[in-house]
């Protein structure tokens, strides 16, 4: 069995197709766009550091700002196969940040409630 695709063997032509589909397509541009909407700080004004891609298109990855906060963050961003399944209609998700302390943990974990803590910020678990 020899399948051709446009005078091509068909196979090494699939394999690279469908391994070429499963990374993220956001660029670095997007991601810093993203996080500083999530975090509040303007582009330009934090790093991006640890980033990591998880199957299925999941970013994780963490930004620094200038005055040393520290943000653990994560995005969905559609893989080429999601982006050519859905004609290029499948968004990239929002950023989404945890603020981390200097050991690492979450932030303002088991210390006293922040004063802009509300119900929907404690639901949340930010306090």
């Amino acid at each position: 069995m020899n399948f051709q695709l446009f005078g091509f063997p068909a196979l090494p032509l699939l394999v690279a197709f469908g391994l070429s589909g499963c990374a993220a397509t956001i660029d670095q541009a997007g991601l810093a766009q993203r996080t500083s909407a999530a975090i509040g700080h303007p582009v330009g004004s934090f790093t991006l550091s640890d980033q990591s891609e998880e199957t299925g298109g999941r970013i994780n990855y963490k930004a620094t700002t200038r005055d040393g906060a520290t943000y653990q963050c994560y995005l969905y961003s559609a893989t080429g196969f999601q982006k050519l399944m859905s004609l290029g209609q499948t968004p990239n998700s929002d950023a989404i940040c945890t603020p981390m302390d200097r050991r690492g943990t979450k932030a303002g974990a088991g210390g006293p409630p922040s004063p802009a803590c509300n119900a929907l910020n404690k639901a949340a678990g930010r306090c």
